[in-house]
């Protein structure tokens, strides 16, 4: 089993390269650390790098770096990962940052690289966009997300920090709540990318960015349950859900095994656990699940949905129910609206 410390950048398809370096230069705030013809390495303002583009025909997530302690031997990697049954491959010249990485392919498909040391990128003292402090976790679908849970824990060390009943995983390699997160679908797909900011502030600083160039937000500002950051979240130009957020809960003891305790933490402690498929997805109250404004989008055939709720384009996931919502929350409504005898 290997010991991955954090996660590196996410590699992202885009069929239109300079708008997409547009966007996440100017409105999501990372520096162009360097530039391809048809690739572009992107990095935070402090220098670790967050997101590679390359140009393809559809908007995809290809790839995922991790990295494990640095001054591992990838020789003793690569054996590790033999002894699990992967067998990988020694690439060169990954990024500016990363010199070599062994890359395997994980049961859905992602080609992962694990890599040990790195460089940061050259210093950016321009202000702009929402600058963000990093490249805080990736969510994909998957039709079977218990397998893949089990292959993240098992051969690379990820722990579960929480489950939403059986079908929406969150997984850490380091004290943050969750690097990568798993729901379930048929296909298999990108679900978000999340970007960590400093605190409310910057969320907030966020919103009003995004609406003076006309992005709306698809949902928030919020306060999740599961793993309790505040977030918002937006399309990017291909279509791609981001996600801005700060407040994560954080594992800073595995021996204690709870999250570091927090005012708005349901349990006293807060420990990794199951959650029932009713649980709120935002604990503020509006579009949380099972709420009227929930049951409404659930409703809908191409409903935007996280922490819950359904994918983009997705069909929903118990239809029959979603319709029972509805038909709830509308006689709630009207039961709200009869007069009162006195």
């Amino acid at each position: 089993m290997l010991d991955i410390k954090r996660a590196g950048h996410s590699t992202l398809t885009t069929p239109d390269i300079e708008k997409t370096i547009d966007y996440f230069t100017r409105i999501v705030g990372l520096s162009l650390a360097a530039r391809e013809k048809n690739r572009a390495i992107l990095a935070t303002k402090s220098g670790p790098e967050a997101i590679v583009l390359e140009k393809a025909s559809v908007a995809e997530a290809p790839r995922l770096s991790l990295q494990v302690a640095p001054g591992s031997d990838l020789n003793e990697v690569a054996s590790r990962l033999k002894k699990a049954g992967v067998k990988s491959e020694r690439r060169t010249d990954i990024t500016p940052g990363i010199g070599e990485a062994l890359a395997f392919t994980d049961p859905k498909g992602t080609t992962i690289e694990v890599f040990s040391d790195f460089n940061f990128a050259p210093e950016d003292n321009t202000f702009t966009g929402v600058m963000p402090i990093k490249f805080g976790h990736i969510a994909y679908q998957c039709p079977d997300v218990k397998g893949i849970v089990k292959f993240y824990c098992d051969v690379l060390g990820f722990r579960v920090s929480d489950w939403r009943s059986d079908f929406f995983a969150f997984l850490r390699c380091s004290r943050d709540h969750h690097t990568v997160n798993f729901l379930r679908n048929d296909k298999t797909a990108i679900h978000h990318i999340a970007f960590e900011v400093r605190d409310w502030s910057d969320i907030k600083r966020a919103c009003d960015l995004l609406a003076r160039n006309n992005i709306k937000l698809t949902w928030g500002p919020i306060r999740h349950i599961i793993g309790h950051n505040i977030a918002i979240y937006h399309k990017n130009p291909d279509g791609i859900t981001i996600e801005f957020f700060t407040d994560l809960d954080q594992m800073h003891d595995e021996e204690l095994g709870y999250f570091e305790p927090r005012p708005w933490h349901q349990d006293r402690p807060q420990r990794p656990k199951v959650w029932g498929d009713d649980t709120p997805s935002n604990w503020w109250g509006p579009m949380s699940h099972g709420s009227p404004q929930h049951a409404s989008a659930l409703a809908q055939p191409a409903a935007t949905v996280h922490h819950g709720l359904q994918g983009a384009g997705a069909p929903a996931r118990k239809p029959a129910l979603a319709e029972a919502r509805v038909k709830q929350a509308q006689k709630k409504s009207r039961a709200s609206r009869k007069p009162r005898r006195g």
